[in-house]
């Protein structure tokens, strides 16, 4: 991988829980598995700070424990919210999650079209 990526956790790491917090660029990241892929997403929620690690994975998306906003896996969007959680590329090679540092960027007109912005 290039240095654009960063090994952040192994497949195993992800296995039991589905749900895995990891330090990243100065901050955390939280790892999710959902429907045989990964998914990375800034950790602390941007509505209450809480740790969406500790969140509740349902139909591909993250309850946070916080205050139930139930945040997208893929665009990081709440369903009535017009604020976004930040979310981050993964690659796996092997058995080894890698996230890039760059944060995807999805507005809401794109994500209704299902693509990037």
């Amino acid at each position: 991988m290039t240095a654009e990526w960063i090994a952040v956790a192994t497949t195993k790491d992800l296995a039991r829980r589905r749900k895995l917090r990891v330090e990243f660029e100065g901050g955390a990241v939280a790892l999710f598995q959902s429907a045989g892929r990964i998914y990375a997403m800034a950790d602390v929620c941007i509505h209450q700070e809480r740790s969406l690690s500790k969140g509740t994975l349902l139909n591909g998306k993250v309850v946070c424990p916080g205050h139930q906003w139930q945040f997208d896996l893929e665009t990081g969007f709440e369903e009535d919210q017009d604020r976004c959680q930040p979310t981050y590329p993964v690659r796996v090679d092997g058995d080894t999650v890698y996230v890039s540092p760059t944060p995807l960027a999805f507005t809401r007109a794109a994500t209704a079209k299902g693509a990037q912005a």
